[in-house]
């Protein structure tokens, strides 16, 4: 899917094409957005860029060489967008290529960050002067978003603080799932934050004289220092959480082993007492006893009630 956007006074607006003027929004639009293109548009696309159009392998290389770089057709910037599928948080790599006049980015599958900066300017509410501002104006978003889902994820942290910590019939497994989940997610943001700071570190090289742009790109880079160091925060306080957790499954295992340790101990007195009168020797005077048989089982309930005591005053039980 193609999608084209134009500069006017300042905004960025969405321009709806046809079959019939395709060809005239390739060469007019400031920004072309293609979104799993098919054969044919990646075809009409790579005649108006005389280049290749780079395929998904391509630009899943994380070399950095491999991501950003510079050529006949512009700056490319291949950038890490977070995606969410299925209640998980995905990667997407969106190439981002920078030329003169006009922005085009070539991604897979729908991306928050892409419909949020749509629906905005619709609205008239994305104030850009150009294709690198327009660029410049996406990682900005894209960083805020990753805030906003940093957050999130903290509010989930803290339910599932309270259910490890406070509460006392929680389904263990459970959590432990749902702190797999978020550390998954909090890394996935690490590393789209540990590639936008590339980013920007890039376009900071090769936007040197456009002056205007370069202390919003300082400004995104401070922001991502701040959210590299919550993530942090977010990864210690998970670690605590998963074992705190494997420390209460711990102690649950340790009391049922308890139970089965104190029950073998009770029973192994009676058990010997049963194994010594079970002999069959020639002379044994309970045998013929008329006692014999209470005198055994009085025995037997004595042996196995001293270590169930012993272990009660002991404060074990």
């Amino acid at each position: 899917m193609l999608r084209f956007f134009r500069i006017q006074g300042g905004l960025i607006h969405e321009i709806h094409s046809t079959e019939d003027n395709v060809l005239q929004l390739l060469h007019e639009a400031d920004w072309i957005d293609m979104n799993e293109p098919n054969d044919e548009e990646r075809l009409q696309l790579q005649s108006l860029l005389s280049t290749d159009l780079p395929e998904s392998n391509d630009v899943e290389e994380i070399e950095a060489s491999a991501r950003c770089f510079v050529d006949q057709a512009g700056i490319h910037v291949h950038s890490l967008f977070l995606s969410q599928s299925e209640g998980r948080h995905r990667t997407t790599t969106v190439a981002c290529i920078l030329q003169k006049n006009r922005l085009i980015t070539v991604r897979e599958g729908e991306i928050a960050d892409f419909r949020l900066l749509r629906m905005r300017a619709r609205r008239a509410q994305i104030a850009v002067d150009s294709p690198a501002e327009l660029l410049v104006t996406l990682l900005e978003h894209k960083v805020e978003n990753h805030a906003d889902t940093l957050e999130d994820l903290h509010r989930q942290l803290e339910g599932v603080s309270h259910l490890v910590l406070e509460e006392h019939e929680t389904e263990l497994d459970t959590v432990i799932e749902k702190l797999a989940r978020l550390e998954d997610s909090n890394g996935k943001i690490r590393l789209c934050l540990m590639d936008t700071q590339r980013d920007i570190s890039f376009l900071l090289r090769h936007l040197r004289t456009q002056y205007e742009y370069a202390e919003t790109l300082r400004e995104i880079m401070r922001d991502v220092d701040t959210l590299m160091s919550h993530t942090t925060f977010l990864f210690d306080k998970i670690n605590f959480l998963m074992d705190s957790t494997q420390g209460f499954i711990n102690i649950e295992q340790n009391k049922i082993i308890k139970i089965f340790s104190i029950a073998s101990v009770v029973f192994l007195p009676p058990t010997l007492v049963a194994s010594l009168y079970g002999m069959n020797f020639k002379f044994m005077p309970e045998l013929h006893w008329s006692f014999g048989y209470p005198w055994a089982i009085g025995l037997m309930i004595l042996s196995g009630f001293a270590p169930y005591w012993y272990f009660k005053h002991r404060g074990w039980l």
